[in-house]
């Protein structure tokens, strides 16, 4: 497509799912995109996303006045015969089926309305309005981002508008439907139920039960977990609902039986026992199957070289890691916000692809699409903190000499990354090589349990030499092997089984935190650091200077390197 300045500018919204974010797609283009939960610091929110609008508005130089479209990612009355007769069959609990169905899309509609009418008073100057499926900005908005002309494309979620996951098929700019699932059958709701067996909060501290699953033994309940859930000859999920009680639109997700067969679930305050980690490795490995199993007749039915994969089970790295190896297909594209954060980019670019018409010409690999704090502003925030501090001209080699003396740094750099990944711009960095490094950090910094596993970022020269993964992984969503003759050199970022959440660092893409990383290797003799997000247990990623002070401040980090400033503690 040529740029022109007749091309529409798109206004992007998740406001109806968690984590409601917000972008804008101008000239063909991603050209910022933000999430909620950064400014109101409330993590996976569901408010509509004013601050993200504004702040999107802001990066872009636009005023309301010149966005020609708007892209909302839910289809409201989708499926709606669908979830009638499931009501009317669980009539019992029709009130908790009427406030998740009914009530609340109600007044997230009226919201809308009323935004629209009090941003743009005059009708004729609004934006034309779009409701694109959930599953559509999932499935084939990733894949209109993608680096792939074709490829097939696998979406698994909890449920949104009803469904539970999207097959298809995308060619350049037409994608085919060719399967989905409908709640409750959900692989989603599966997994969550997992999670809160084993004390987490579902729907959102999945990544948890991923982590603790390497402790478990997948044996001891694999054989009442395979049967769980299975997977048809179409792509079809199946769960057997005699297990859960999700179904019922009550706050427990495991059924009577689950509790009965496999004992207490975990108090979140309590103590982990062997049946938590065996529960936790049983639901991983059957979750990994199904994704297997999806996958390979994707590529039995497509032909394709290569998988979208997109929707919140897509966050579920070490699933990708095994698609990525045991299938056939050449490589896998996840987008940095696979989960309902990035449907209201995917909602933009169904609509300029799908519904517009126009070509595909954009790629998105670069996740840094936020907020950013120059120089000036940031000494401004200091100041005002009363903050002790020193300026350097290059502060790649500070910061890299600060890690080898086993300093643990926050690292606030350029624009923010889009995701729940933090990828260079808004981490916690420090020395993989230090046996210690991960307990450390655990126990005095992020403040959560002891068992979870940090990521590291290697530049992408390196990568072949550390890890054994064949594909770049620029958003941190595919786990691979740390290779055997290093793992005893990286202790701090080598989970228990040998694996780590790799994040491949470009010199084009971020040349600051490739410098960085390429300085500590000069230094250490190891191109790589360990990184994990700029936040404590429960707190989204920092967004501002202020917000980076006071995380600095109330947690063991020893250095703030924030812009070419350094604020150390004595």
């Amino acid at each position: 497509m040529t740029s022109t300045s007749t091309a529409p500018v798109i206004l992007g919204l998740n406001y109806a799912f968690h984590d409601s974010s917000a972008c804008i797609v101008r000239e063909g283009k991603l050209v910022c995109a933000l999430e909620e939960e950064r400014f109101i610091r409330r993590k996976h929110c569901y408010d509509f996303p004013q601050h993200a609008i504004d702040h999107c508005l802001r990066i872009a130089g636009l005023t309301p006045r010149d966005i020609s479209h708007i892209a909302v990612s839910i289809k409201p009355m989708l499926h709606w015969q669908r979830k009638l007769a499931y009501g009317l069959k669980y009539f019992r609990d029709a009130m908790p089926f009427l406030r998740h169905e009914v009530i609340r899309p109600f007044w997230q509609q009226r919201g809308l309305k009323q935004w629209i009418a009090e941003t743009w008073p005059d009708e004729s100057s609004r934006p034309a309005l779009h409701f694109i499926p959930h599953h559509h900005c999932h499935a084939a908005g990733t894949f209109y981002v993608s680096p792939f002309d074709s490829a097939a494309i696998l979406s698994i979620d909890g449920a949104g508008e009803w469904s539970t996951s999207f097959l298809g098929h995308g060619q350049g700019t037409r994608v085919t439907q060719l399967n989905e699932s409908f709640f409750p059958h959900s692989l989603g709701s599966f997994y969550e139920a997992a999670t809160e067996y084993c004390g987490f909060q579902p729907n959102y501290d999945e990544g948890k039960t991923m982590g603790l699953a390497p402790f478990g033994d997948p044996e001891r309940f694999y054989p009442q977990f395979r049967r769980m859930v299975d997977i048809d000859a179409d792509g079809g999920i199946h769960v057997d609902l005699d297990w859960f009680s999700y179904q019922n639109w009550g706050y427990r997700r495991c059924g009577p039986r689950f509790e009965e067969t496999f004992g207490p679930a975990r108090d979140p305050a309590g103590p982990f026992e062997d049946r938590h980690h065996d529960v936790a490795a049983a639901a991983q490995r059957v979750l990994e199957e199904c994704g297997l199993e999806m996958a390979r007749q994707l590529h039995e039915k497509t032909g394709e070289r290569n998988l979208v994969i997109a929707g919140g089970v897509s966050l579920n790295s070490v699933m990708n890691g095994r698609i990525l190896r045991e299938t056939p297909f050449d490589d896998v594209y996840i987008m940095a916000a696979a989960g309902d954060n990035g449907t209201a980019i995917g909602a933009a670019f169904y609509l300029l692809h799908a519904i517009l018409g126009r070509p595909r010409e954009f790629v998105h690999l670069d996740p840094y699409l936020g907020t950013s704090y120059d120089d000036e502003a940031i000494r401004r925030v200091l100041d005002e903190a009363k903050a002790s501090y020193q300026h350097h001209d290059d502060i790649a080699p500070v910061a890299a000499d600060l890690l080898k003396r086993q300093r643990i740094i926050g690292w606030f750099q350029g624009s923010m990354e889009i995701g729940p990944r933090a990828l260079g711009c808004r981490s916690i960095l420090a020395d993989p090589t230090n046996p210690r490094m991960k307990d450390k950090i655990n126990a005095e910094v992020k403040h959560r349990e002891a068992y979870r596993p940090f990521a590291p970022s290697a530049i992408t020269e390196a990568r072949n030499d550390y890890f054994d993964i064949g594909v770049e992984d620029p958003f941190m969503l595919k786990v691979c092997n740390v290779r055997p003759d290093k793992r005893e050199q990286l202790p701090a970022i080598t989970h228990v089984d040998g694996t780590a959440r790799l994040q491949t660092v470009s010199r084009d893409t971020n040349p600051l935190y490739h410098r960085l990383i390429s300085e500590f290797g000069q230094r250490s003799g190891v191109p790589v650091v360990l990184n994990t997000s700029f936040n404590v247990m429960g707190e989204p990623i920092v967004e501002s200077p202020l917000d980076a002070i006071r995380c600095f401040f109330s947690t063991g980090l020893d250095d703030l390197v924030i812009g070419n400033f350094v604020v150390s503690k004595q």
